[in-house]
């Protein structure tokens, strides 16, 4: 009996019991579908994630106040003044492996423009804060180093801004009071919409570091310094580059803490990733259990037909059949039943990340590893599942096969 004999035999054997089938293959489908769907679930989140945390900025390092003790206790981190313009401008000079640098300080308050106001955040910054932030102007124009030299009261607002001071016209040109302090409107940011944290990144205004700090903070330390490194893969070198400069500037002496904090987006974006993978994994276990189920559900109904069948394994052997011909009979029939139920698995897996996708809105990300790594799944577990029966059908002696009632 060759292949396609034993193949033709098989599927006759599948189409007679047709519900019996259905039923053995739904553990099957379910498994299937549901890693598909788990799978789209998890890469979708993750490049949801890299993309979120991208908009940020994608090569975006940041430097902030570190805890520092005294007198035995830690202290907060916002409240230390230990950041100045100087360590700004030494790591401006002695940096290589940064492209653009920005200090950064912030404040809130109520804006007001005319009858309407908006709370939100002032951020003083320096010209170079839109390319490390890899943000455009829509309208307008960014302010320059003259401005921020004069002190210069000029600012560029996001969308969210200017939908709530100035609904229906154009800002360029007009007045906004943030703590009565008038700041002239000189460019619009493109919109960015929400970050990683759900925060609104375009209810924004953004005006020189230095009116920031003199009018309306008071201050002459820094909160933070942004800068970004030549490219992502560089971003890991620009952090000890600029770790080892802020040491220096800080008279860090070795075995001692640093009072400062070097952050990059990559970091950030590998512990994210590093826990929607965590959670997918997780996911995926536990929607294998089905595939356990439904290899479980084909032994089952192996044992069924190889005892249905006793009369005509004992007729085969008979008439010459060989051991391993009924092996492969019934061991093909069960990776039969397991690949059709694989195959219809995908199909629902597909239709369910496409509802998933559509319905909930949740990101999702199709990709050909989980479906090839379904199908090896498949064909395994009808193997698996399916060899101890068919070995036992192979194992029959003809004379009581064929006494069998």
């Amino acid at each position: 009996m060759n292949f396609i004999n034993l193949l033709k035999i098989a599927w006759k054997a599948i189409l007679l019991n047709k519900m019996r089938a259905v039923l053995t293959m739904l553990g099957i489908i379910i498994g299937v579908a549901s890693v598909i769907a788990m799978l789209a679930i998890g890469e979708g989140s993750k490049e949801s994630i890299k993309q979120n945390i991208s908009s940020m900025g994608a090569n975006l390092i940041t430097i902030r106040p570190g805890a520092g003790m005294m007198g035995g206790v830690r202290s907060d981190p916002t409240s230390m003044q230990t950041l100045t313009l100087d360590d700004y401008k030494a790591l401006k000079s002695q940096a290589h492996q940064i492209k653009d640098i920005s200090p950064l300080v912030n404040g809130s308050g109520q804006s007001i423009a005319g009858s309407n106001n908006w709370p939100t955040t002032i951020y003083g910054a320096s010209p170079e804060y839109l390319s490390i932030r890899d943000w455009g102007i829509e309208s307008g124009a960014m302010f320059t180093e003259d401005d921020i030299e004069s002190f210069g009261k000029v600012a560029v607002i996001g969308k969210t801004v200017q939908e709530n001071l100035f609904p229906n016209e154009d800002p360029i040109g007009k007045m906004i009071r943030f703590k009565n302090i008038p700041f002239k409107v000189i460019g619009v940011l493109k919109e960015k919409g929400e970050n990683t944290f759900g925060q609104d990144q375009d209810d924004i205004i953004i005006a020189p570091y230095t009116a920031v700090q003199k009018r309306i903070l008071a201050q002459n330390y820094l909160q933070s310094i942004v800068a970004s490194s030549l490219s992502e893969e560089q971003s890991e070198k620009a952090v000890e580059e600029i770790t080892a400069i802020m040491q220096k500037q800080h008279n860090i002496k070795e075995g001692q803490d640093d009072n400062f904090n070097v952050s990059s987006q990559q970091e950030l974006i590998s512990t994210f990733s590093s826990t929607s993978e965590m959670l997918t994994v997780l996911l995926v276990a536990i929607a294998s259990i089905s595939l356990v189920v439904g290899g479980i559900g084909i032994m089952n109904i192996m044992y069924v037909s190889v005892k249905e069948r006793t009369r005509e394994i004992g007729l085969r052997m008979a008439i010459g059949a060989k051991d391993s011909d009924i092996l492969f009979q019934f061991l093909i029939e069960s990776v039969l039943i397991s690949i059709t139920g694989g195959i219809l698995g995908v199909i629902i897996g597909l239709l369910a990340t496409w509802g998933i996708s559509q319905f909930a809105g949740w990101p999702v990300s199709i990709t050909m590893s989980s479906i090839v790594i379904s199908f090896t799944v498949c064909t395994i577990t009808g193997v698996f599942f399916g060899w101890y029966p068919a070995r036992k059908a192979a194992q029959s002696d003809p004379i009581n096969a064929l006494r069998y009632e």
